[in-house]
């Protein structure tokens, strides 16, 4: 049984590492953003090189999270984690050394393979090393520091990227993995790597992975047309119906079919989907529109976004104890169309743009939303399957988000017809903008009418949500299994555990 307490000096050295590594994650999720201007402009690349540049992280974090964990569970949780943190750096280090838009796409796919070895492992060593008494505590502590991290992040790398360049966005990172592994390797106790354990599901991750590869490839490319996009397309439509066929046929798979059984836990997914694509695709155009459009700096357009991330620090546990006394469904309901709403109100935003009278609205309004129905979504996806597989279904429903923030960050300008130039022009990226905000806001709503027809009351004695403080907007939180009294944060039956 874990015994280590919160006051003790060993207590709060892990919360301090674990708080580090995951805030290492979630910043690059959202940061990046801010930057890609000054990306494109340095390295003179195209719109395409851009989507990369935020899609190749995605990417690979959404494709292995899963088989993160259960890599955690078998060889040590401690023991990965800190292998996830000196990846992640490694990575960054040449994100923050490229020389060209090709050599920052290849190593930001490295830094989504670091992202999914620590970010399961994050919560999983404070759920494993301290006492059940100051457990809670701890989880509480540590997603409202890592809150905090998310919410300051857009504002440093604004300034980072206005002063010593978007370089350093990256480079920062190099220093936190400095000071995280060391105090990881003597402080944090080593848990996991005991028991029974199959064999790792290697060809679903890779197959998840190359089909979500494929298909990004082709519609970010749909617009040079060509034999070989098509030929792409079809590939990544052929490499998802082999995943399907993969997992069920496997006695260990990574993503077990049967979990779809629950209607409730696929509809909850459907509209994950839905939200997320949404969100993917603001974060992605919005940090754009307010630099090429309405000619904030990169800290003015960091700083324009950090309403939203505060008011979910601020809100979200709050926001989780009010759906367990109404049920989910209405706030399920509401959250999307609030969201809507926002993104309709960023149809203002355009050249010369009030902060006050234009986009501070869209981001509140926007916010709330968030604030709404996230806490739900994560307690109606724990809520939807047997005890024992919560934290599957959680790592299931962060891919899951990530996945659909990848496809909107690659499909947004096919299908607004936003050029490969598009973000050197003010007016035609303002014109595809406004066409992207009306899609956005579309998802959403469908997500609210999905929600209202399925989302039922979830039963008294259900499993509940540990992170009930959450500041993350490129997915929601994952969350841990319950299993004879103990909690812990793993990939479920992923790599076959």
């Amino acid at each position: 049984m874990p015994d280590v307490r919160l006051a003790s000096p060993q207590g709060k050295w892990i919360l301090l590492t674990t708080v580090l590594g995951s805030s290492m994650a979630m910043l690059d999720s959202t940061v990046v953003n801010v930057a890609l201007p000054r990306i494109g402009e340095d390295l003179d690349a195209d719109l395409a090189a851009l989507q990369w540049t935020v899609n190749a992280y995605m990417l690979t974090l959404a494709g292995l999270i899963l088989l993160g964990g259960s890599l955690g569970d078998r060889y040590g949780r401690r023991r990965i984690f800190v292998i996830g943190v000196v990846w992640f750096a490694a990575a960054s280090l040449l994100c923050g050394l490229a020389p060209n838009a090709g050599v920052l796409v290849a190593a930001r796919a490295l830094q989504g393979v670091g992202g999914a070895l620590l970010t399961p492992g994050s919560l999983a060593l404070i759920q494993a090393s301290f006492h059940p008494d100051d457990r809670g505590r701890a989880v509480g502590l540590w997603s409202g520091f890592g809150g905090i991290g998310a919410a300051v992040g857009p504002f440093v790398g604004g300034w980072l990227v206005d002063g010593p360049g978007w370089r350093w966005v990256f480079l920062l990172n190099v220093p936190l993995a400095l000071l995280c592994a060391p105090i990881a390797v003597r402080h944090v106790p080593e848990s996991g790597g005991g028991g029974k354990h199959g064999r790792f599901d290697v060809l679903g991750a890779v197959l998840g992975a190359l089909s979500l590869a494929l298909v990004t490839y082709a519609l970010i490319e749909a617009q040079e047309g060509g034999l070989v996009v098509a030929l792409t397309a079809v590939a990544g439509v052929a490499a998802g119906v082999a995943f399907v066929v993969v997992e069920k046929r496997r006695p260990d798979p990574m993503m077990p079919p049967d979990i779809f059984a629950s209607r409730q836990f696929t509809a909850v997914n459907l509209v994950t989907l839905c939200v997320y694509a949404a969100l993917g695709g603001f974060f992605f155009l919005a940090a754009l529109q307010l630099q090429v459009v309405s000619g904030y700096s990169a800290l003015g357009a960091g700083t324009a976004l950090l309403p939203t991330t505060a008011l979910m620090l601020l809100f979200s546990a709050r926001s989780g104890a009010l759906a367990d006394r109404i049920g989910p469904r209405i706030p399920l309901t509401v959250g999307p169309l609030l969201c809507a709403a926002g993104m309709l109100l960023m149809l203002r935003v355009g050249p010369d743009a009030s902060y006050v009278a234009d986009v501070l609205p869209a981001v509140l309004v926007l916010g709330f939303g968030l604030v709404t129905l996230v806490a739900p979504l994560t307690a109606t996806v724990l809520a939807s399957v047997d005890v024992s597989r919560a934290g599957l279904a959680s790592g299931i429903n962060n891919a899951a988000a990530r996945a659909a923030g990848l496809i909107a960050v690659a499909a947004l300008p096919l299908l607004t017809g936003m050029g490969q130039e598009a973000y050197r022009s003010p007016n035609a990226f303002d014109e595809a903008f406004d066409q992207a905000m009306a899609l956005c806001a579309g998802l959403l709503v469908a997500g609210a009418v999905l929600a209202f027809a399925t989302v039922r009351r979830l039963p008294p004695d259900c499993t509940r949500p540990e992170c009930r403080t959450h500041g993350g907007v490129m997915a929601p939180p994952l969350e841990g299994v319950r299993s004879g009294g103990r909690l812990e944060v793993d990939g479920g039956d992923a790599g076959g555990r």
